[in-house]
């Protein structure tokens, strides 16, 4: 059935996928659905419950990018339906330009804190367009920008030791400190071993941003990272090229400002995963991974999309055997030989809290339970 807002909670209960339909208060602005949108979440504090999503920049349905951003929070909640309220924020200042495929991270300092943008890619500016080249793309410039979120004010740093644009990278955020892994760049169609660390400092003055080249990166595009404790990460999935993924998983150690890489013990892949061209998926908290491969890689419905689930254990667990089990597939009305295979590694986002919210397991639906789409959904409205 049709959702009113094209946004639907995700929850893994016993290997079923449920999926459940959000919705927007009355309040809220439109939120177009975006792909490749920069996508993080902000709480209070460190342990606070209440949390808000920040989204920023992605392509539009027709295709135009977006310099947007919005914040999404949560404001009712009940086991048949839930609300958000949906709220952008205007940029002032150094507003990055839209784009897609790039990160967005929040770094605490002296109390404050503050979002930061990196990477991504842009259309080619209109004056240097071509027939041919029309809709051709460009990275955008190594610019960080810090976004201050009480007064929507963006600032721009250029630092020496970023040159190249990036996009498709890896970006772990711990207190004042980002760490950059990985990426594609268009430049030079590479993708190199970076490893950059961004430290962001807030004084009561002007903000301070250093970066830092740190050896032992890894060469890897539109990777996924899950978090399995405070400080350890796991680094799934990827591209070691546009048509070469990357079977091998990494443990990220974060401690004392400081970054540890290694090699962990892969995952037996199925047979489906390790012959697939194309590969797409994303963290779904709590050290769970949700993979996707097009149907057409099991020559069955070539309109269909099979997903799989990664648990990936943190070292109280070693001794457990780290197991990928298909658990469902789903119709998919796009077809995935119009995608590029690195760009479509991460054809939906959502954040590791959409597996928190409850749902009854005998819970069904209802349409007398749904109010009239015209309060619950989104609207549109058209003037001179």
């Amino acid at each position: 059935r049709s959702c009113p807002t094209g946004v639907f909670l995700l929850d893994i209960k016993q290997n079923e996928l449920k999926m459940k339909p959000a919705f927007f208060s009355k309040d809220s602005c439109y939120l177009p659905p975006l792909r490749y949108p920069a996508l993080c979440t902000l709480r209070s504090n460190a342990k606070s419950d209440e949390y808000q999503y920040i989204i920023h920049g992605g392509k539009t349905p027709n295709n135009d990018l977006s310099d947007k951003i919005y914040f999404i929070s949560l404001v009712s909640k009940s086991s048949k339906k839930m609300t958000f309220q949906c709220i952008e924020k205007d940029l002032g200042g150094d507003v990055p330009e839209a784009r897609y495929g790039h990160t967005i991270n929040v770094v605490h300092s002296r109390g404050k804190s503050v979002s930061v943008i990196f990477g991504g890619r842009s259309y080619t500016p209109l004056e240097q367009r071509t027939t041919e080249k029309w809709n051709s793309v460009v990275d955008c410039l190594p610019s960080v920008f810090l976004v201050d979120f009480e007064f929507g004010c963006c600032t721009s740093y250029m630092l020496p030791e970023l040159q190249d644009g990036l996009s498709f990278h890896v970006s772990i955020a711990r207190d004042d400190t980002i760490y950059i892994l990985g990426g594609h760049s268009l430049q030079n169609n590479t993708r190199c071993p970076n490893l950059y660390k961004l430290k962001v400092d807030l004084p009561l003055g002007s903000p301070a941003v250093t970066c830092t080249i740190l050896p032992g990166g890894i060469s890897v595009s539109s990777a996924i990272v899950t978090q399995i404790s405070d400080t350890e990460f796991v680094l799934v999935g990827g591209y070691h090229s546009d048509n070469q993924k990357r079977l091998v998983c990494n443990t990220i150690v974060l401690e004392d400002s400081k970054i540890e890489i290694v090699e962990r013990e892969s995952p037996e892949w199925t047979p489906d995963i390790k012959h697939c061209r194309i590969w797409f998926g994303c963290d779904m908290g709590k050290g769970s991974v949700l993979l996707g491969i097009p149907g057409a890689n099991k020559q069955l419905i070539s309109d269909a999309n099979y997903f799989y689930i990664l648990r990936c254990k943190g070292e109280e667990e070693d001794k457990e055997e780290e197991l990928t089990t298909q658990i469902c597939s789903q119709t998919s009305s796009e077809d995935p030989g119009d995608s590029t295979p690195f760009e479509d590694s991460e054809e939906f986002c959502f954040s590791a809290e959409a597996s928190s919210f409850d749902i009854d397991d005998t819970d069904t639906y209802n349409e007398d339970d749904e109010e009239d789409e015209s309060e619950t959904g989104y609207w549109i409205t058209c003037c001179a």
